[in-house]
């Protein structure tokens, strides 16, 4: 291993993305959330401490190998959550742009503690010589933000994290330019109401870098993996919903951002 090689933690790895930006993706899943949100169906991704240690040469030699598969896709770095391994991101996201690889990051917007100065920093142009999040922006394509939420106390009752660092993440990313599509995950009872749904589309309508707006259905595919891992499944009876219902959504959000003078 090279002296200044990092390695992160890796959850998983899926070759075959077709969800997660432009074209075919390979997909790199990161271990560790400080998210617990009510509708998570990846629960195994919340400790830190799981997962294979990997370097960036490791994934990408993976890729490079079936590189030719990728080449109206890319890299996606999702989880879990990337951003709690910033460091090892950053070193990933830049040799993969190095070798002319697109780059996408699928994230909520919540850091570690200690390097959510970095985006605040990011956010008002601070000079930092070495901002972690300044060389993240710049290694990066493509933004997937997932906004969970329209409101600060929405977004604490189903994460249990705050909204602040995620809007800081999502301010930091408009600064430095690098374009953002927003994802929605619709829940009944509690994103799907007709008020909140405008009101995430007068937040997302104040996004100079957004690019568009994809609306999720909530589903129950991750309802067995919490009775596996002994977790209560808070949404346990919960209706899955359908792509219509998330359709008519999405119409909704767009007409409010329309309202305030955004047109996608």
């Amino acid at each position: 291993m090279k002296e200044c090689e990092k390695t992160g933690r890796i959850h998983s790895i899926e070759s075959f993305g077709t969800v997660d930006g432009p074209g075919i993706r390979y997909v790199v899943f990161f271990q560790g959330c400080r998210l617990r949100c009510r509708y998570c169906h990846n629960p195994d991704t919340w400790k830190l401490s799981g997962g294979q240690e990997m370097t960036a040469e490791e994934i990408l030699c993976g890729m490079e190998r079936s590189r030719a598969f990728y080449r109206q896709g890319g890299l996606t770095c999702s989880g879990g959550e990337p951003l709690l391994q910033l460091p090892f991101l950053v070193q990933l996201l830049k040799e993969a742009k190095h070798r002319g690889i697109h780059t996408c990051l699928d994230t909520s917007g919540i850091p570690l503690p200690e390097y959510e100065r970095c985006f605040a920093c990011a956010v008002r142009a601070d000079e930092e010589s070495t901002n972690p999040a300044e060389e993240l922006f710049a290694a990066l394509d493509l933004i997937l933000m997932d906004f969970k939420h329209a409101e600060e106390v929405g977004h604490l009752q189903l994460t249990g994290q705050p909204q602040g660092p995620a809007l800081c993440f999502a301010r930091a990313a408009e600064r430095c330019g690098v374009p953002m599509t927003a994802r929605h995950v619709l829940v009944p009872g509690i994103t799907d109401g007709e008020e909140k749904l405008r009101a995430l589309g007068r937040l997302l309508g104040t996004f100079s870098n957004l690019c568009t707006v994809e609306v999720l259905p909530y589903h129950r595919m991750g309802e067995k993996k919490y009775e596996e891992l002994g977790i209560p499944y808070l949404l346990k009876g919960t209706p899955a919903l359908q792509r219509t219902d998330a359709q008519r959504a999405r119409e909704k959000i767009v007409r409010a951002m329309r309202e305030s003078g955004r047109e996608l």
